[in-house]
């Protein structure tokens, strides 16, 4: 015979179970932005702060730099969210969702997710770019950025050769996480 009160402690954890597994008040939800901070790799002295937010036609980016050398730099997303090693080679080659879609710059069509274009540093080593990409979202498991890494580039980025537009080292890099 099922006593009264352990009757009880069924239907209560039957009841929690159920609500946290329908979106209920338990679930979490989608991220409202994602950023990262940059570290300097590579020799450089290159830090930054990046920071991802959707847009009515895909993902718009902003990063700041600064003590990088004057210049263009090429500006990617990379396939994992590894920054670990002094080169950043731990962050992969860049988050390509469409398979075997060749290099690009952000508005050429094919092109891999992950190509952002070129940033311009001023001659105090600051810069910024400002960029909406499409294809790309904050989470999503084939074109979600967060947990990956976005990389700033030693040189500009011819936007074409494959695998990397020719942009040289990784001289930053900084993990894409979510922001709720």
């Amino acid at each position: 015979m099922i006593r009264p009160a352990s009757l009880l402690a069924v239907f209560i954890c039957a009841c929690a179970t159920s609500s946290s597994t329908s979106g209920g008040a338990g679930a979490a939800a989608p991220a409202a932005a994602a950023t990262a901070t940059l570290e300097a790799r590579s020799g450089s002295t290159t830090t930054g702060t990046a920071r991802f937010t959707s847009a009515a036609n895909g993902l718009a980016v902003h990063l700041e730099v600064q003590g990088a050398t004057p210049g263009e730099h090429g500006v990617h997303v990379h396939e994992k969210g590894d920054c670990s090693d002094p080169k950043a080679a731990s962050a992969g080659g860049h988050f390509n969702p469409n398979g075997g879609a060749h290099h690009g710059g952000p508005t050429t069509d094919p092109r891999h997710g992950g190509d952002l274009g070129n940033m311009t540093v001023d001659a105090s080593g600051k810069g910024t770019l400002d960029v909406t990409v499409s294809g790309l979202s904050l989470d999503g498991a084939q074109n979600g950025v967060i947990g990956r890494a976005i990389v700033v580039h030693e040189k500009a980025d011819d936007l074409q050769s494959d695998p990397a537009g020719n942009s040289g080292a990784r001289v930053a890099c900084g993990t894409i996480q979510a922001v709720h």
